[in-house]
């Protein structure tokens, strides 16, 4: 299959693709990525060009965006691709509330767009990167999990914008026939167990690799926000899904839809939750530093329990998640940072 990744040299895509090219499934022949490098990394398309060198792979990175009607289409075009694999969009959940209209037009015009232009080019399978954030946090209560059909309640425009691409997605299908995975991720952490490539976004606000970044001086401290959220120790819990598992997901799911030739939602996750100070806990004893930690008030939109019910996941399509271990998280989180710090010192 020729597939196209927009926002392929981010995190999440970039190692989707790494582990396409290392030939974890045989159904791929050509890999091109487009984006336009604002929280992407050239240094990540690099190295993906290493690795698909590596592995006998095609891969190409097209420098450009996504709102490029011209472009995007001259690439279809020119490959053919059977699958589109949309990871291009804005997600930083404080920024969506400030700033609504940008992720408005990032997230949704631009998704309506490149599905206009995959219909019209008889693209036959999109994937789309979603977030489990829309669910209804009402009548939630500690140990419950969020499956597939749980109630949705998107309480930020990021989670608003997910929940209105994925239903103009399935009208789409029902309409033109274009058939789709949608992956709602639960919470994304660490970094490629290999450590290629990881997490490379400025001021990311991602919770593992701040809290990486706090134990190796890059930044000064932590702060945990809200610490009277009706969970045990009166943080947010979350499930924490590495990376490289969420990568194998996409792949397992779409492999599935293109051999059923159907259409499908999964969600992303192990099924377990830490609290935030679990992680920073684990961040510090797995460091050996006991660096500073401050205590803030709430963030809008959090919501005090998130964690994945996966069965669908694990029970349909065969996914089997290599690395859910909390320190194993940590450790590939602080093992990339050290990385980063040690090529801006020059010294990789």
């Amino acid at each position: 299959m020729n597939v196209l990744v927009t926002g392929g040299a981010g995190y999440i895509a970039s190692h989707v693709i790494k582990y396409i090219l290392v030939g974890k499934s045989n159904n791929f022949s050509q890999i091109v990525v487009l984006d336009n490098l604002s929280t992407g990394s050239k240094y990540i398309t690099d190295e993906l060009h290493k690795i698909a060198s590596e592995n006998d792979m095609k891969f190409k990175f097209y420098l450009g965006d996504v709102s490029d009607i011209d472009f995007v289409e001259s690439l279809l075009d020119e490959y053919q691709f059977d699958v589109i694999m949309h990871f291009a969009a804005s997600l930083i959940v404080p920024e969506s509330v400030a700033d609504p209209l940008k992720y408005y037009y990032n997230n949704v015009v631009n998704t309506i767009r490149l599905l206009d232009l995959a219909i019209k080019h008889k693209v036959k399978y999109f994937l789309f990167s979603s977030t489990a954030s829309q669910y209804s946090n009402e009548n939630v209560k500690y140990g419950d999990k969020f499956s597939e059909d749980h109630p949705i309640n998107p309480v930020n425009p990021y989670a608003r914008t997910k929940n209105m691409c994925e239903n103009i997605i399935r009208d789409c299908s029902n309409a033109y026939g274009i058939k789709y995975v949608i992956l709602r991720y639960f919470n994304v952490a660490g970094a490629d167990i290999e450590n290629r490539i990881g997490q490379s976004t400025p001021n990311s606000t991602h919770l593992m690799k701040v809290a990486a970044q706090t134990a190796l001086g890059i930044r000064d401290k932590l702060t945990i926000f809200g610490t009277d959220y009706p969970t045990p120790d009166g943080t947010c819990i979350r499930d924490y899904i590495h990376v490289d598992d969420l990568a194998s997901a996409h792949v397992c799911a779409l492999n599935y839809v293109v051999k059923y030739n159907s259409s499908e939602l999964f969600n992303c996750g192990y099924g377990k939750g830490y609290s935030v100070k679990q992680v920073v806990d684990t961040m510090k004893a797995f460091t050996g530093i006991d660096f500073l930690v401050e205590y803030g008030e709430r963030r809008a939109g959090d919501p005090a329990y998130l964690v994945a019910d996966s069965t669908k996941l694990k029970s349909l399509v065969g996914w089997k998640p290599k690395y859910d271990d909390i320190s194993i998280i940590c450790k590939s989180a602080y093992d990339w940072e050290r990385k980063l710090l040690d090529l801006k010192l020059g010294n990789p």
